[in-house]
């Protein structure tokens, strides 16, 4: 075989990159770890230079120099409901922008011997940092039987002095909801709560409830569900039977899409006899008839502020640096991240 041909058959390394550019290995080396004292021009020479060869970081070897995996460790669990499964989603894309693979375990069940298990198997892999998605109060009292030495943050928790946390302002969330219907004109207010034991259900009870004392209003009818669109079904057809409120805040779309088909085959019709509102503004709630006003999340940047948080950027408003491995263990909680209510056909005044 000839030199030549060699030449094309091998991958591309990073002196073949300072080669075509005409610049040295180390002005490579710090353009790829975005390094400040690169001039532009430099900068675009050598990025030229490395999509021209097609060239790509050797990750296994600049691991070996830095004793870093570049590996977070990820555990979820309840990943069929959209919340959890878009704030892993989240995290994926924030820790890839950041250049760090994800290793990811989902639970079956939430019992401390499949966390410790799970974050043992994180341990064995020489992770950098792990996140946990918190969806039940149990999972917060077993993070802090863990005895590990790398950064964990905590999704879906305020955090404390022994791990960081990200979350959703949930309450926040409820109270936009239940303000909407309080300035339509809405005197009784019910609500369609998610299943005990889970964190955004205590949090969004607790936001109906703290918006009705503020506008001087009792409580109202407060049932529980399970997330799912046969469990808001069922529960509507029990609710149009006794219509005792003019507007019902529902704790996801999920079941307020059972509801809403409820509603219709009993004859009551929204918004005109009572308003619905829903939450996590999820793809096709614009596409329920009729579209369902709800509050949504950014879970892209939820997943942005977990990771930033890991890095120990957290609050600081910069961007983080896909080449520095050094931020981790920073201590630094980043703020809730602020939903938003989406305004849309099932939301009006009450009927006279």
């Amino acid at each position: 075989m000839s030199e030549t041909v060699q030449r094309q058959a091998r991958a591309p390394v990073m002196g073949d990159v300072a080669k075509r550019a005409g610049v040295s290995h180390q002005t490579v080396s710090r353009v790829l770890n975005d390094h400040p004292n690169v001039s532009p021009k430099t900068k675009t020479l050598v990025e030229k230079a490395i999509a021209e060869l097609g060239y790509r970081r050797n990750i296994a070897a600049r691991n070996l120099v830095t004793r870093k995996s570049q590996t977070i460790g990820v555990l979820g669990s309840e990943i069929s409901q959209y919340g959890p499964s878009n704030t892993l989603l989240g995290v994926e894309q924030a820790a890839r922008a950041a250049g760090y693979f994800v290793s990811m375990a989902a639970l079956r069940e939430v019992t401390p011997a499949a966390i410790h298990d799970a974050v043992g198997h994180f341990m064995d892999q020489g992770v950098d940092g792990v996140v946990v998605v918190v969806p039940h109060p149990g999972t917060i009292d077993v993070l802090h039987t863990l005895n590990i030495d790398v950064p964990l943050v905590a999704m879906g928790s305020s955090g404390d002095g022994e791990f960081r946390g990200v979350a959703v302002d949930q309450r926040l969330g409820a109270m936009l909801a239940v303000n909407h219907l309080v300035e339509l004109g809405h005197r009784r207010i019910a609500h369609l709560s998610g299943p005990a034991n889970w964190i955004d259900t205590d949090a969004r009870i607790q936001g109906w409830r703290d918006s009705l004392a503020g506008a001087g209003l009792t409580e109202s009818v407060l049932l529980s569900g399970d997330w799912s669109a046969e469990c808001g079904y069922r529960t509507g057809l029990q609710l149009a039977k006794d219509l005792s409120f003019t507007a019902l805040f529902v704790a996801n779309d999920q079941m307020a899409l059972g509801v809403l088909l409820a509603f219709h085959e009993s004859g009551v019709k929204v918004p005109e006899d009572v308003s619905i509102v829903g939450y996590d503004d999820q793809p096709e709630a614009a596409y329920f008839i009729p579209p369902l006003t709800s509050v949504g999340a950014d879970f892209e940047e939820l997943g942005r502020r977990c990771i930033e948080s890991l890095l120990g950027d957290a609050g600081s408003g910069a961007a983080v640096d896909a080449g520095t491995t050094s931020g981790l263990g920073a201590s630094s909680d980043a703020p809730l991240v602020r939903p938003q209510l989406i305004v849309r056909s099932t939301t009006t005044a009450p009927p006279a």
